[in-house]
């Protein structure tokens, strides 16, 4: 049957409120998300503006997560917006297959300026998983080149995150993801991750737990063998379960293994890099070089789409004069535009210090934080810089987690749309252990620290009469 459309004349425009809300609802696939039963359920993001979002009812939320770790700047920044469109009236769109464009051109020198060690070459992409994508099939190609075709396996931790593509989905270590969609691709493998609140072993001593888990990665590589390990992805702080700082030392063991085996470190910075950690990039905070670097979110503060992969020297070299082509790539990557946007975007960065913003702040946003540790709910809050995970416990004492059943209805059924009832929008989180993750603009200060302490310890104090 032919759904029938009312004519309208030019510049007529008779879409209501309740029109694109039927639109949502009846045709908009949300991602990551069960479609609500009804049009009226379906919260509607309409505005913008430093570190709150508004619906459109005119209701206004603290944006607790930057959009999805994204927004570093805040919502509203006009100069970003001019950016893209002053780019578009000049050269909106040309693809980086065998021609370049100056935004993009630009930009690289200036990722390359910053990024740690040698990581002097730049591959952009569209997101942050065809960022991992490309960095896996990088991997592969390079060792080919040097005569060693058998490396190709991929080690990652255990619920860490990286990526929805089939490539990025395998590597990433959270299994109820990957059910749907499985066979995916194979040869990867799972190592503990950093998280010192339930560790198994060292639980007492961070030096030597991160010591144990670094050593974790040679145990894999030996067990698999060093002719067949190609890469190894590390976020500098854990996404997935809630925010895992790495120990001490974590990330010089790691540099050694993979020098020792020749294989190539990943630092999957998708999240933190650009200022959520207070620097560019989490490896300078936590003193390591890798060989790649993936990023993406932060790049143009979400502003335009775009994400990197940047390479280091080494990793060039066998491209350089020609004779071997690194066959892959996108037709938005390097999308000029966007290239502006990030310009623009880095330009607030050093004109506001924004990464010094957060390494000043950072202390008093997890004191702030830390005050809900007061609450039986709480068992530990933890993290770095601007990014935070507040995990959730049943019992604080023995650090028992929710079961399956108090997972769902206190985390999803009541938690997350009560913190957003409260004019809080960030993630209750259920991949591991019951988290909350925050992940605010780099621009909040105090009076947003204690509005985000208010409304959590509100929501909170209320899920505990529910276990």
């Amino acid at each position: 049957m032919t759904q029938q459309v009312a004519s309208t004349a030019p510049g007529q425009d008779f879409r209501t409120a309740a029109d694109i809300r039927r639109s949502a609802h009846d045709n908009l696939w949300l991602h990551f998300s069960p479609q609500p039963a009804e049009a009226a359920e379906l919260p509607m993001i309409v505005r913008g503006e430093g570190a709150y979002i508004y619906d459109d009812a005119g209701k206004k939320y603290l944006d607790g997560l930057a959009g999805l770790f994204t927004v570093q700047a805040g919502h509203g920044r006009t100069e970003l917006a001019e950016a893209a469109a002053r780019q578009g009236e000049q050269l909106a769109f040309f693809p980086l297959w065998s021609y370049a464009n100056e935004p993009a051109a630009e930009l690289a020198g200036r990722l390359a300026a910053l990024a740690p060690g040698d990581l002097n070459r730049v591959f952009f992409t569209n997101s942050g998983s065809e960022a991992v994508e490309s960095a896996w099939k990088l991997a592969k190609q390079y060792f080919k080149t040097q005569g060693k075709p058998g490396k190709h396996k991929a080690i990652s931790r255990t619920t860490a995150y990286h990526g929805t593509t089939h490539g990025a989905l395998s590597i990433t270590g959270i299994p109820e993801l990957k059910v749907d969609f499985e066979p995916l691709v194979p040869s990867t493998f799972r190592v503990p991750n950093t998280n010192i609140y339930r560790a198994q072993e060292h639980g007492d001593d961070p030096a030597a737990f991160g010591l144990w888990a670094a050593n974790q990665i040679e145990r894999v590589i030996l067990e698999e063998g060093p002719d067949t390990v190609a890469v190894v992805f590390l976020e500098p702080v854990q996404n997935a379960g809630g925010c895992f700082p790495p120990p001490p030392g974590y990330f010089q063991r790691v540099r050694e293994i993979c020098d020792e085996y020749d294989v190539l470190l990943v630092s999957d910075e998708v999240i933190c890099a650009f200022g959520r950690l207070g620097h560019y990039f989490g490896a300078d905070r936590y003193d390591y070089v890798p060989d790649m670097i993936t990023c993406a979110k932060g790049l143009t503060s979400g502003y335009s789409p775009m994400g990197a992969l940047i390479a280091s020297d080494k990793l060039y070299a066998p491209f350089a004069d020609g004779s071997n082509v690194f066959s892959h790539g996108y037709t938005f990557g390097g999308h000029p535009v966007s290239a502006a946007v990030a310009l623009a975007n880095l330009d607030i960065f050093e004109r506001e210090d924004l990464n010094g913003h957060v390494r000043a702040n950072e202390a008093a946003f997890r004191a702030t934080l830390e005050k809900l540790l007061d609450l039986p709910i709480v068992g530990d809050v933890r993290g770095a810089g601007y990014f935070y995970g507040i995990e959730l416990v049943k019992d604080k004492a023995t650090k028992e987690t929710f079961s399956e059943e108090e997972c769902h209805r206190v985390l999803k059924g009541f938690v997350s749309h009560e913190l957003f009832a409260n004019g809080l929008y960030c993630r209750a989180d259920d991949r591991g252990d019951p988290v909350i993750q925050l992940s605010p603009p780099l621009i909040i200060g105090q009076p947003e620290f204690d509005e985000i302490e208010r409304i959590l310890r509100t929501v909170l104090t209320k899920a505990q009469e529910l276990l």
